[in-house]
C-alpha cells in the first residue's frame, strides 16, 4: 500500500503546481482579528492549561464538559463555528462532551436509539426524490490522522441504509484529476437527489496540506477559500445540505492511538512512518485548520467542531447533527397518484 504521506502531498496539488514553486519568502498570513473560540466553546470550552500554542499541553483535568443540558439545545448551536470568527483549537478540550450524555454507557445507548429516526428520515428523503425533490445531504469529515474518520463511517453511517449512501474517501489524485482544477474531482462524487453523501477528507485538503507543506504559492491557497465558499453556496442553492465536521483530537490522544497501532500487528497496515513526521508539524496544521474554519464557516455551509478523544461522544454527536439537519429538511413521502380504493378492490378480486 502506498504511503499516506505520498498521497497527501499529491492530493493538494492543482495542475498549475507543476509550473510554479511556492514563494517561501512570503510571510505566514495572520488573521486580522484576534483569535476567538468557536461558538460551541461558550458551552464546552475548558479552561486552558499549559502554554498556548504548545501541542498536547491542554490536559484533560480541570476541563469542563457540558452534559447537564443533554438535549436542551440543538447540538448544531453548541458546536457550530460562528461565521467570520476564528476558533482557538488549543482552548477547546478534545475530550469534552458538550451537550452530550453523561457517560459512555449512556452515549452508546443514546446513539443506538438514533438508528430508527435516522433510518426513517433517510427513507423519506429518498422517497421524496422519486417525486422530483432534489434535496440531499453531504457530510464532510476532516481531522488529523487517527481522529476517527473511518470510525465515523463504521459506527454512524452504519445506522443508515447503505443503498442510500454515497461514500468517497479522497486519496492521491489520478493523472486525469491532476489535469483539472482542484474542485473537479469533488464534483464527480457529489450525492444525487435523495442520497446522503459522505466525504472522508475532501476539497479542504487543498487548503490544509497545501498550506502547511507549501505545495502551491500562498496567494493561490488564499484564493481557494473563496472558491470553496462559492462552490458550497452553489451546492446549498441546488438543495444540498452541507454538514462539515472537524474531528478535534488531542495531541496526546493521537500518540496513544498511533502506539496502539504499533502494538497490534493486525493494525500495522494502518500505520505509516510518515505519521510521526506529520506530528512534528502539529502547530502548523492546527493553524491551517483554524484559518479554514474561520474563512469557510458560512451560513450556507457551517463548520462544526466535534471533540473526538471520546469515540462514543464523536459517534453520538455526528449522529445527532445528521438527525437535526434531516429534521430541518423535513422530507415527506410523496402522495400516490392513483385511486387507492380501486387498487384495493382489484387486488382483492384477483
Amino acid at each position: 500500500m502506498a504511503g499516506k504521506q505520498d498521497e497527501k502531498r499529491k492530493a493538494a496539488k492543482s495542475p498549475e503546481k507543476r509550473l510554479e514553486k511556492p514563494d517561501k519568502r512570503e510571510k505566514r498570513e495572520k488573521s486580522a482579528e484576534p483569535t476567538k473560540n468557536a461558538k460551541s466553546a461558550k458551552n464546552a470550552e475548558p479552561e486552558k492549561s499549559g502554554k498556548p500554542g504548545k501541542p498536547g499541553r491542554s490536559g484533560k483535568s480541570g476541563k469542563r464538559s457540558v452534559t447537564e443540558d443533554f438535549g436542551a439545545r440543538p447540538l448544531r448551536e453548541l458546536l457550530r463555528v460562528t461565521p467570520g470568527e476564528r476558533p482557538d483549537l488549543a482552548g477547546i478540550d478534545p475530550s469534552a462532551t458538550p451537550g452530550g450524555p453523561v457517560d459512555k454507557a449512556a452515549g452508546v445507548a443514546a446513539t443506538a436509539l438514533l438508528a430508527q429516526p435516522l433510518g426513517s428520515l433517510q427513507e423519506r428523503l429518498y422517497a421524496a426524490s422519486t417525486a422530483g425533490d432534489r434535496r440531499r445531504v453531504l457530510l464532510v469529515l476532516q481531522g488529523m490522522d487517527t481522529s476517527g474518520k473511518g470510525g465515523t463511517l463504521k459506527h454512524v453511517i452504519g445506522l443508515f441504509n447503505p443503498s442510500g449512501c454515497r461514500i468517497k474517501a479522497f486519496k492521491a489524485p489520478t493523472e486525469e484529476e491532476l489535469g483539472h482544477p482542484f474542485l473537479w474531482r469533488i464534483k464527480q462524487e457529489l450525492p444525487r437527489p435523495g442520497e446522503i453523501g459522505i466525504f472522508d477528507r475532501s476539497h479542504y485538503e487543498d487548503v490544509l496540506i497545501a498550506r502547511v507543506r507549501e505545495l502551491v504559492p500562498r496567494n493561490r491557497v488564499r484564493a481557494r477559500y473563496a472558491q470553496i465558499n462559492r462552490f458550497e453556496k452553489a451546492l446549498a442553492d441546488d438543495g444540498v445540505t452541507v454538514v462539515k465536521v472537524f474531528l478535534h483530537i488531542g495531541y496526546e490522544e493521537q500518540r496513544a492511538r498511533l502506539l496502539q497501532r504499533l502494538d497490534n500487528p493486525d493494525k500495522h497496515w494502518k500505520f505509516d512512518v510518515g505519521d510521526i513526521e506529520e506530528r512534528g508539524m502539529w502547530p502548523a496544521y492546527q493553524e491551517a485548520y483554524e484559518v479554514a474554519l474561520e474563512r469557510c464557516s458560512t451560513d450556507e455551509a457551517p463548520w462544526y467542531v466535534v471533540p473526538a478523544d471520546r469515540k462514543w461522544y464523536r459517534n453520538w454527536a455526528i449522529s445527532t447533527l445528521l438527525r437535526e439537519h434531516l429534521e430541518d429538511i423535513d422530507p415527506q413521502y410523496p402522495k400516490g397518484e392513483f385511486d387507492v380504493e380501486e387498487c384495493r378492490r382489484r387486488l382483492l378480486a384477483s
